[in-house]
Order: C-alpha cells, then structure tokens, then sequence
C-alpha cells in the first residue's frame, strides 16, 4: 500500500481531509442540500429518521482545472437522490462509514479499502449514506467524453460507466492511490497554492486514463479496438494502423501502408471496415483530430491553431473546423479558450 494511501487512512479515522478548503460546515439538512447542491447539483437531502437528530454536513473541495478532489461527510443516515448528475462524472471512494448507491439498475454497498463507486452524469442515481465520509473526484463531463472520443474514433456522445469500483482489483487499487496523492498535494498546496500548467495537464491526462482504460464503460470494446488492442484485431491490421499513427502528418500513401502492412491495397481497405468501422482515410482524419484536440488542450496563449492544424497534416481549414466540430462538440477555438480561462 502507497504511503499517501497510508496516510489518507490514518488522517481519515481522526479528521475530515482537506479542512483548509471548507465550503460546507452546517448541522441544518436545507442549508446542507441548497449548499451542496451549488456546489455539485441541485438534489434532494433527507435524514433516514423522521428528525434529523445526529445529523451534520461536511464539504471541502479544492478545485483544478476541469476537475476537482472533494472531502464531503454526513453525520446520521441520509438518503440523496441527484438523479442525472447532468455536467460532471464523480469517483467516491469511501473511508468511513458506509454507503447503498443505486446507479440505473445497478445497486451496491461501498465501503472502505472494500468498494468504490463511479457515477456517470447521463445515469439516474439515489443513494444511502450511513455516517459516511468520502473522498470524491468531480470530472468534467466534456473533458471525458471528448477524451473518450479521440480514443475511439466516434463523435463526443454520452459516456456510461460501470458504478462498481473494486478497490481489491489492480485498476481499483491505482486509481485509490492517485486520488490519495491528489488530496495530499491539494492539502499541501493550501487554498493559496497552484498547480504548474505541465502539472495540471498531467494529472487530467492520469485521470482520464485511470477512468477510460481502467473502468469498464460503453466505448471500452470501440476504444481497444481503435488502438489496436483488441486480440481479435489481425497482426496486419494492427501494423497498418501503427504506421498510419506513425505517419498521421503525412499525405496518405496507400501503396507504402499496405507494404508496411505486407497486404494488397483492397484487402487493406476491406480489412478497416469490417474490424474498424471506418475506412483508412476516416482512421487518418481521426488521429489527426485527436493528435488536435490534445494540442489545443494544452495549448499556450500564444499557440496558433493554423500552425498546429498544418502540421498535424491537415490541408483545408474549412473542413477540418468542420470535422472538429462534429467530432467534439465545439470548434477549436473553443477548446483553446477554454483551457486558457
């Protein structure tokens, strides 16, 4: 076990974490549920017994850029229905108490070091909280679906995760471990400290990975087989579009790809559309997009998108706004600007 997950133990059973960013503190269940509500969503908040006897409120939350890491605690039995979180993704990883969650028609009992829970925005949920406190990581719904987009090769749509987090598994454990990091450097910092733009861009780029790569969801078949990682992918296939990735800033050349594959040019072309979906042209302005997307993420005030955009390849800036659009939701301004704000 890590020493920041050791350390996230031990501080867990003593105080609540992240004491110098308090939003909430309040005894009263309306002042908890219009506070928190802001902060999160609007939702409905009530104690299990008839009086709210016992109960309490604890919300700390230190914020970055598209996501944020949360210490919320409630004192009693309190039963919470967000129904569609709507604009975020939320990871709550437990560390006392316990907690009955409800996510679609998937239910389960999270608990501590035992069982964690992953709640997509699109899913209706309601849940019971049993003197529970839990580290909480808030996503920012585009910044995943957007992700999850370059890496499976279809439009930014809704992104649907399996709620079961099992903190015993490998991916559980990383993904406990890095959030425990993330809340001790948060507390290190202080409200005052901030974060280098290379810092920042990594840990979103670990986040992402720890959510997309590590949780099951509904583009996890696309996404491993759009990056060659599907068993089922041919050994040609997969060294056709290795050398695709490779050269995604050069003109197509479909006499070389299929060299490089060791393949005829029609069963290249066929073999993309039965195990990708997309022809070899669609695959290439895919990556390009993606590569695009990346860049601008994490852009500089001074970065010019037609620069980027000729050299990752692309020829006519008309279309490829065009393409970009479709693909993420926004134009490339857009996502410029908003990692700039």
């Amino acid at each position: 076990m890590s020493a920041a997950v050791l350390e996230m133990n031990a501080r867990a059973s003593a105080a609540e974490r992240l004491a110098d960013f308090a939003r909430v503190t309040t005894d009263d269940v309306d002042e908890a549920a219009e506070e928190i509500g802001r902060i999160f969503c609007p939702h409905d908040l009530k104690p299990a017994q008839a009086r709210a006897d016992g109960f309490s409120a604890r919300h700390n939350c230190a914020a970055f850029d598209g996501f944020s890491i949360n210490y919320v605690a409630y004192g009693g039995s309190v039963g919470i229905d967000p129904g569609c979180l709507e604009r975020f993704f939320l990871v709550q990883i437990p560390l006392t108490g316990t907690a009955h969650i409800r996510a679609g028609m998937t239910e389960l009992d999270a608990a501590p070091e035992r069982t964690a829970s992953l709640l997509s925005p699109t899913i209706p949920t309601r849940m019971m909280w049993r003197d529970c406190a839990q580290a909480i990581l808030l996503l920012d719904r585009r910044m995943v679906e957007q992700r999850a987009a370059a890496l499976s090769g279809r439009a930014a749509g809704a992104v649907e995760f399996d709620p079961v987090i099992d903190l015993e598994a490998p991916a559980g454990q990383a993904l406990r471990r890095s959030l425990a990091e993330l809340m001790l450097l948060a507390e290190r910092l202080g409200p005052s400290g901030r974060l280098s733009a290379t810092a920042m861009a990594d840990w979103r780029e670990l986040l992402l990975d720890h959510l997309l790569n590590g949780q099951r969801h509904g583009l996890s078949d696309a996404i491993a087989t759009f990056s060659g990682r599907a068993e089922r992918l041919p050994r040609v296939l997969r060294a056709a579009r290795d050398h695709l990735a490779g050269n995604a800033g050069e003109p197509l050349d479909l006499a070389q790809l299929a060299c490089a594959s060791g393949i005829g040019i029609r069963a290249l072309q066929l073999g993309f559309r039965r195990h990708f979906g997309q022809s070899i042209s669609e695959m290439l302005l895919d990556m390009r997009l993606a590569a695009l997307h990346a860049r601008l993420a994490q852009g500089s005030p001074d970065a010019s998108i037609t620069d980027i955009a000729f050299d990752l390849g692309f020829t006519h800036l008309g279309r490829m706004a065009g393409a970009y659009r479709e693909k993420f939701g926004e134009t490339p301004s857009a996502t410029l600007r908003r990692r700039m704000s």
